[in-house]
C-alpha cells in the first residue's frame, strides 16, 4: 500500500460555490463542433455526501486535472484537501459530523513474485488534518481491509468493517471476519468471526450483524446465513448448488425479524419483497419494474427503515417510498420548470440536500438546496467547460438479434442529423453491467464530431433479468459479438447509418470486444478502438486480485468462455486485418497493461496496422484529465484517417 499523504490548501473549487436563481437553472442548446479539450474536463466535483448536520460536504473533486477528496464548509471557510497519494479513492461517507471513514485501494507485491489489488479503510477528521490508518496493527491483514459494513447512527465515531486474513482460498483468512472500530483512534475489537463461504456481512441499523452471504465451497451455488441478534448462532437460510438458482438476500432489517430482500419474480427480474425472517415467506412486493431488474434500495440515516427504491431503467432514477423524502423531491422539482433534480445526499433533519440537475445530453451541475431560505447555491459544474449546455440527443432503441434476441441499445446521434451518418459501435466494459441514458463524454465527443454512436446492451448485459444475463453465458467472442454486428444491419435498415463507414470502439470488456471484432468480423469494421482492453483470458483467468469480471465465483470466467485459446485475440494477431488503436495505462489495476503491450508487440511483428499509446499515470478509470484529452486526440486522428465523418 502506497504512502498516504495530507495537503490542506484553499481550493478554487470555493470560488465557484454561487448562489443561483432557479430560474437560471437552464440547459441552453450548443451546436458542434466544441474544443476536444472541453470533453477531457473532470468534473471538479464528484460523488458529493453532506454530514449529518449539513455543514460540510466531502466530495472528490479535481484539481489541477488530479482526483483528491475535499471537506468543504457549506458555511463559508476554507476547503481542506486530503490527497491519498497514488492510491484510488474508492468511497467516503461521514461517520459523524467529526469524521470520516474513507476506502483507498492499489497495486501492491503480495505472494511470490505476483500483485494483488489492495484495500485499505481510513478515519478522516472533518477538519482534515488528522487521517488514522484503520486497523493497521492487525498486520496480517490481506488483500481486502476496507469492507465497510455499517456506520453509528448515534453520533459516536463507531464503523464495522469486514477484513481478509489472507489471499488464498484454501486458507480459512480468506473469508472476511467483521471489526467494530473507533475511526477517530483506531481501537477496535473482533465482532464477528469468519464463516467458511461467506464473502460480505450485512448488519442491521444497530450495528448487529445479522446475515452474511456468500458461496457453497463444495458445489458452485451460494448460501444464506442468517440470526435473529447477537446472542444466536448463525444458522443457513438459503442455500443453492448452482450460480444460476436465486437466493434470497436479506438487504435491509426493518425491525425483529422482519426484512426487506431482493429477489426475482415469477419473469425472473429483480423485485423488492418484504421478507419474514422466522418462517422464511415471501411477504408483498414493494417495487418492481416491468422488464428490468431493480436498481437497488436506500434506507433512512437509522438504517431500519425503506427509504427509496432504484430504477433502473432506460435511465436511472429513485422513486421515494418515505413520505419525508417524497415531499422533498417534490419541493426541489417545483423550483425548475422542465427538469427534475435527483437527490445525492441530503442532511439528517433533510433540511439542506445536494442535487444533481442534468440529463444524457447535458452534464448538469451540483447545487445545495437551503429549504430555509429556498436558496438553490451551485455547488459545481459536472463539466465547467459546457456547463448546462445541450448537446447531442440520446435514446434507447431495441433491435433483433439474428437469433430473434431483443436487444436493448442507447442511440447518441449528432443534432440535427439522423441519415446515412458514420457509426460507432460502443459496447459497455463489465460485462455484467450496462448503459443507460446518461451523460456521457466518450459517446458526446464523438457525436459531436459527426458519428452516431450506438451502445448495445448485448446478451449477458445486467440488470434486464436473469434470463437475459445467463444468455451470455460461454458467449465471450461468439454470440456476444454477434449481437455488435446485428446493431450495424439495424441501424443502416433504419436509413441512420451508412454499413461501410463503421468503426467498433470500447473500453475494459469493451475493449476486448473492439479486438476480437477486429480478429473475428474485420469484414464489417473499418477500425477498432481498445482502451483497456483484455486481449488473453488465460492471462485474466490467473489474475489474483479483486473480484475482476465476477472472478470470486470460482469458475465463472470459464463458463463465460470455456475455451479460453479460442477467443482470446492474442492468440490470433494475424487475423486481425483491419487498422486497430490500443491505449492502457500503466496504472491500470483492473486489466494489467500487459493485455495491450504484448497485443501491440505481436501485431507490429506481424506487420499489421496497429497503434499503441501507453499511458505512464493513467489507471482504468480515466481518472487523470490529461489522460483522456490524450486518449480523445488519439481517437479523432485515428477515425479521421480510417473512417472520417
Amino acid at each position: 500500500m502506497r504512502k498516504f499523504l495530507l495537503r490542506l490548501a484553499g481550493a478554487t473549487i470555493a470560488a465557484s460555490i454561487a448562489s443561483v436563481p432557479v430560474s437560471a437553472i437552464t440547459a441552453p442548446t450548443i451546436t458542434a463542433p466544441r474544443p476536444v479539450d472541453q470533453f477531457a474536463v473532470l468534473s471538479p466535483i464528484d460523488g458529493p455526501r453532506l454530514s449529518p448536520n449539513g455543514n460540510l460536504l466531502a466530495a472528490k473533486v479535481a484539481v489541477r486535472g488530479e482526483p483528491y477528496l475535499m471537506i468543504i464548509p457549506m458555511d463559508g471557510g476554507a476547503p481542506r484537501i486530503v490527497a491519498t497519494g497514488d492510491n484510488d479513492l474508492n468511497y467516503w461517507r461521514w461517520v459523524n459530523n467529526g469524521w470520516l471513514v474513507v476506502g483507498i485501494g492499489s497495486m501492491a507485491p503480495f505472494g511470490i513474485n505476483g500483485e494483488a489489488y489492495v484495500q485499505r479503510a481510513l478515519g478522516v477528521s472533518a477538519d482534515g488534518k488528522t487521517i488514522s490508518p484503520l486497523l493497521h496493527k492487525k498486520r496480517d491483514i490481506a488483500q481486502n481491509g476496507s469492507d465497510l459494513v455499517w456506520i453509528a447512527n448515534d453520533g459516536t465515531p463507531r464503523v464495522k468493517i469486514a477484513v481478509q486474513r489472507s489471499i488464498y482460498y484454501e486458507e480459512p483468512g480468506f473469508w472476511p471476519e467483521v471489526y467494530e472500530v473507533d475511526v477517530s483512534n483506531d481501537r477496535s475489537s473482533l465482532d464477528v468471526a469468519s464463516r467458511e463461504g461467506v464473502l460480505d456481512w450485512i448488519a442491521d441499523g444497530s450495528g448487529t450483524v445479522r446475515a452474511g452471504v456468500g458461496r457453497n465451497i463444495r458445489s458452485e451455488g451460494g448460501r444464506v446465513l442468517y440470526r435473529s441478534s447477537a446472542n444466536n448462532d448463525f444458522r443457513e437460510i438459503a442455500h443453492s448448488s448452482t450460480a444460476a438458482e436465486s437466493l434470497v438476500v436479506p438487504v435491509l432489517f426493518t425491525g425483529g425479524d422482519k426484512a426487506i430482500a431482493i429477489r426475482d419474480d415469477a419473469d425472473g427480474f429483480s423485485s423488492v419483497y418484504e421478507y419474514d425472517l422466522t418462517n422464511l415467506k415471501q411477504g408483498t412486493m414493494v417495487a418492481a419494474s416491468k422488464g428490468y431488474d431493480i436498481g437497488g434500495i436506500k434506507s433512512d440515516r437509522s438504517g431500519n427503515k425503506l427509504a427509496g427504491v432504484i430504477r433502473a431503467e432506460g435511465a436511472v432514477s429513485t422513486e421515494w417510498i418515505d413520505p419525508s423524502m417524497r415531499a422533498l423531491q417534490a419541493e426541489i422539482n417545483s423550483k425548475v420548470r422542465g427538469g427534475n433534480g435527483s437527490i445525492v445526499s441530503y442532511s439528517d433533519d433533510l433540511n439542506r440536500a445536494v442535487v444533481l440537475f442534468g440529463a444524457a445530453d447535458s452534464p448538469g451541475a451540483y447545487f445545495l438546496y437551503d429549504r430555509a431560505s429556498g436558496a438553490m447555491t451551485r455547488l459545481g459544474y459536472v463539466n465547467p467547460a459546457i456547463e448546462m449546455s445541450k448537446l447531442h440527443p440520446v435514446r434507447t432503441v431495441t433491435y433483433t438479434a439474428r437469433d430473434g434476441l431483443p436487444i436493448g441499445a442507447v442511440l447518441t446521434l449528432p443534432r440535427g442529423k439522423m441519415k446515412n451518418l458514420p457509426l460507432i459501435v460502443l459496447p459497455h466494459g463489465g460485462p455484467s453491467a450496462r448503459d443507460y441514458e446518461d451523460w456521457d463524454w466518450w459517446t458526446q465527443f464523438l457525436a459531436d464530431r459527426g458519428y452516431a454512436v450506438i451502445q448495445p446492451n448485448y446478451r449477458g448485459s445486467s440488470g434486464l433479468g436473469t434470463s437475459f444475463s445467463e444468455k451470455g453465458e460461454g458467449q465471450w467472442g461468439l454470440k456476444m459479438q454477434d449481437d455488435l454486428i446485428d446493431a450495424i444491419a439495424f441501424l443502416s435498415k433504419q436509413g441512420i447509418a451508412d454499413s461501410k463507414r463503421v468503426c467498433i470502439a470500447g473500453a475494459s470488456y469493451g475493449g476486448y470486444a473492439a479486438i476480437r471484432a477486429a480478429q473475428r468480423d474485420a469484414v464489417n469494421y473499418r477500425c477498432a478502438i481498445s482502451y483497456a482492453g483484455v486481449s488473453d483470458l488465460n492471462k485474466l483467468s490467473r489474475m489474483q486480485y479483486g473480484d475482476l469480471f465476477g472472478s470470486k465465483k470460482g469458475n465463472w470466467l470459464k463458463k463465460q468462455a470455456p475455451d479460453f485459446r479460442s477467443v482470446s485475440p492474442i492468440n490470433a494477431p494475424q487475423q486481425i486485418s483491419i487498422p486497430i488503436l490500443l491505449v492502457h495505462g500503466k496504472r491500470d489495476t483492473r486489466v494489467a497493461v500487459s493485455h495491450s503491450r504484448e497485443m501491440a508487440s505481436k501485431l507490429q511483428a506481424a506487420g499489421k496496422d496497429v497503434t499503441y499509446i501507453e499511458q505512464p499515470k493513467a489507471d482504468h478509470f480515466f481518472s487523470r484529465s490529461e489522460d483522456r484529452l490524450e486518449f480523445l486526440k488519439a481517437m479523432e486522428a485515428f477515425l479521421a484517417k480510417h473512417n472520417p465523418a
